[in-house]
């Protein structure tokens, strides 16, 4: 069990009752770690100061059990404290595990206490996840789902089907609005699937269900974009209590999940479908003029009364809400020039004019939103204030005209939507206009990227609503960038080590070849053949002596491909494979997860198996190599982003100028997250044992190797700095032969698991505080 140390199994009577600081917590296992117990004191001290924080835990020590005892307990003993806990987790497979998690730990509850626990607690997650509905559920893409799900709820489609039933509406939504409302979801936890069987037998819309549950839910599991994406965010997150704790797993991403929600790219094609939902726009109100004049002017009455919707069935009707946060919204009414939807859709046109001319560029232009709006006037004359207002105008403009089926229309969208951010935000914000990308310089596709150079302007807006952010993950080291990027001040920063009965990781710095040359992804060398043959024989070697599955890492791609074709010409690859069977992980998601089930298969069946991955892809994120489908991981090369990209260099200067961050600094703070998340996905537990192999000299110098996780530089002892292929072989033997005796829970017991008897002694109490370590 992953958050079960050493495996053991769910509860026996022996019950794990813990004092933290004073708080009782139940806590679901026969056994603790102690960085369980170190914590949840932190995590205590967190909700006590009703402040954020930032916590750095070992990967595979239970880090989510430990954060919902402690959050359930707190919860249970000052309920007038703390009303709800928002989990953010990133994908749907770590939200399921979330709430498996809680399960047991509620079940654990009831039977310690004897009674039935008033609690609710469900997992949100989008349509695509959790829509019954026959024929929209099939669809394939979300948006589709989406659109499809919005032709049969929004108020006028229901409004015309109580006056001609043929109209086809969602059944499963209206008896939700009828009888969902009245009768709310009974105690207890919720996962996607058990919504799913809820909503089958009460014949009502889970989805809808579940959005409003959460506000009188005192548990909600669901994805970043729910806080971070203002789109989302207003719709769904917006009345939920000030008193809540959030809390981000898994954030060391945090900040580019911030970016990305702020930032709007339009291409060449973009708008040519703009240019169709104009036409669209056009012929519509045109058609509505000659049948029914009186919609359009009521429009126009509102309009000119402001933009209190009110009146709107927000649920169904809003499908995306404003792109600007709450506080940048302008709370008057629609600017004259803009009011009626001829004018409108004219002033639309206008706009959708100039971009195009922009996007006839023919070298890379960048400038900020004040210069881009000056030239926007002085060429074609449009001011400021109607460009803010274009995303609610044309929302209010597509209600109106009746559009059922709003997938069509995400080209206008995506255009209004940045006609409102880019004269919202004058700072923190760059426009590049780009002729090509830049790995296809010789076909013509412009883009206009409006990146977001700043992560706190999504996230400022949670860190003042919500009492306590917490903000967690294995790998957040150095631990003081985050709160400098994000822009907060926490009042407990801290990382804690790996209490280990045996030790379990061996990480070590592979700096040359048997032949003695350096080798390293270094640009200069990255070509050179003698470099790509010694990783060849790094793999080689290591393909021979390491059991079942070694994962190996590459710095992007492109790299990957030539040092693959590379040793497929020196022959390495026939060698390697008499050893081991080759995965390949591909930018295509089908065929690699194809692949991901066969090398999990090689690895059962004894025959072992290598994976080639790439640092920043889907394989490094999300997916665990637990036991033996990862007994090594070898990091060819450090994994710098491409630094060449104008976006990431626009973000790096501000980052210097805004909080004072060398571009260095934050260059190797980003290959070095990235490099341990890697690394990390070999240990998932203290019963599990890997190497951890960093192929590259320069992860040798003390200022890359000192933006490892604590509790990996802990373990690299100075003999490990600089090695041969050979001198790894050697260890790595040493090691594996080590790892290969028995290891018993009674070994553990006291070291690195604790009982309840235990944790009374003083001894280890004094150990536990020195587990901590506070920034």
């Amino acid at each position: 069990a992953p958050g079960g140390p050493g495996g053991a199994g769910p509860a026996t009577a022996a019950a794990m009752r813990v004092n933290i600081d004073g708080l009782l917590v139940y806590f679901p296992y026969d056994y603790i770690y102690p960085e369980q117990y170190s914590y949840m004191l932190e995590l205590k001290g967190i909700l006590d100061a009703k402040g954020h924080g930032v916590l750095e835990m070992p990967s595979g020590t239970g880090k989510t059990i430990s954060l919902l005892s402690l959050i359930v307990a707190y919860q249970t003993t000052y309920p007038a404290e703390v009303t709800k806990l928002i989990y953010c987790s990133r994908t749907v497979p770590e939200i399921e595990k979330v709430v498996e998690e809680l399960r047991k730990l509620l079940e654990y509850h009831e039977k310690q206490t004897g009674e039935k626990e008033q609690f609710l607690a469900l997992a949100l997650s989008s349509r695509k996840n959790l829509c019954i509905h026959p024929e929209v559920s099939c669809l394939r893409f979300g948006k589709e789902v989406d659109g499809k799900c919005h032709s049969l709820t929004a108020s006028h489609v229901r409004m015309q089907h109580s006056s001609n039933p043929s109209v086809p509406v969602c059944n499963f939504y209206e008896e939700f609005d009828v009888h969902g409302r009245l009768e709310p979801l009974s105690s207890g936890v919720y996962n996607l699937d058990d919504l799913k069987v809820y909503g089958r037998q009460k014949g009502w819309c889970p989805y809808f269900l579940a959005r409003y549950s959460i506000m009188h839910a005192n548990i909600i599991v669901y994805s970043y974009h729910y806080l971070l994406d203002p789109k989302i965010a207003d719709m769904v997150s917006k009345e939920l209590s000030r008193r809540s704790v959030v809390v981000f797993d898994e954030a060391h991403n945090i900040d580019n999940v911030c970016i990305d929600s702020m930032s709007v790219n339009i291409s060449r094609r973009t708008l040519d479908n703009c240019q169709t939902n104009i036409d669209t726009l056009q012929n519509t109100i045109q058609h509505l003029k000659e049948t029914d004049a009186a919609k359009l002017k009521d429009e126009y009455r509102q309009l000119v009364q402001g933009l209190k919707e009110a009146h709107i069935a927000r649920e169904t009707d809003v499908y995306l809400s404003n792109p600007v946060l709450p506080d940048e919204i302008l709370q008057e009414s629609v600017p004259g020039s803009i009011r009626t939807a001829e004018h409108f859709v004219g002033f639309m046109k206008r706009f959708l004019e100039y971009l195009k001319s922009r996007l006839r560029v023919q070298h890379v232009v960048a400038e900020n939103p004040p210069c881009f709006l000056k030239d926007i006037f002085d060429k074609v004359c449009i001011e400021r204030k109607p460009l803010r207002f274009c995303a609610e105008r044309l929302r209010s403009l597509l209600r109106t005209l009746e559009i059922a089926d709003l997938t069509d229309f995400s080209p206008i969208t995506l255009v209004s939507n940045f006609a409102t951010l880019v004269s919202t935000y004058t700072k923190g914000f760059t426009i590049i206009m780009e002729p090509f990308d830049d790995r296809t310089p010789t076909v013509v596709n412009p883009v206009l990227h409006f990146s977001c150079l700043d992560p706190s302007i999504a996230i400022k807006p949670v860190f003042e609503r919500f009492q306590s952010v917490i903000i967690t993950s294995g790998t957040l080291s150095p631990l003081d960038m985050y709160p400098k990027i994000l822009d907060f001040r926490p009042v407990i920063l801290a990382t804690f080590t790996m209490t280990l009965a045996r030790t379990c990781l061996c990480p070590m710095i592979v700096g040359r070849g048997n032949d003695q040359v350096t080798i390293s992804s270094k640009f200069e060398t990255r070509e050179d053949i003698a470099v790509i043959r010694n990783y060849g024989n790094l793999l080689l070697e290591m393909s021979a002596i390491v059991p079942d599955g070694i994962v190996s890492f590459f710095t992007s791609y492109h790299y990957m491909e030539n040092i693959v074709a590379s040793w497929y010409e020196q022959g390495i690859l026939e060698n390697i494979q008499r050893n081991k069977l080759i995965f390949i992980e591909t930018q295509d998601a089908a065929e690699t997860s194809v692949a991901l089930d066969k090398y999990q298969e090689a690895c059962e069946n004894g025959r072992g198996a290598i994976l080639l991955s790439v640092a920043r892809g889907k394989v490094s994120e999300g997916i665990d190599f637990v036991h033996h489908y990862g007994r090594a991981v070898i990091m060819f090369g450090v994994p710098y982003v491409y630094t060449q990209s104008r976006i990431l260099k626009a973000r790096l200067e501000y980052t210097r100028d805004q909080f004072q961050i060398r571009e260095n600094d934050f260059l190797t703070f980003d290959a070095m997250r990235h490099a341990a998340q890697c690394v990390g996905r070999v240990i998932r537990g203290k019963t599990d044992y890997g190497l951890m192999i960093f192929a590259d000299k320069r992860y040798a110098r003390a200022d890359k190797r000192g933006k490892l996780p604590r509790w990996i530089q802990e373990h690299i002892t100075d003999s490990n700095l600089n090695l041969t292929v050979d001198e790894a072989v050697q260890i790595s033997k040493h090691f594996l032969r080590q790892m290969a005796q028995p290891f018993r829970k009674e070994d553990q017991l006291g070291l690195s698991l604790l009982s309840v008897e235990q944790l009374e002694s003083e001894e280890i109490m004094s150990r536990i505080q020195e587990i901590s370590h506070q920034v």
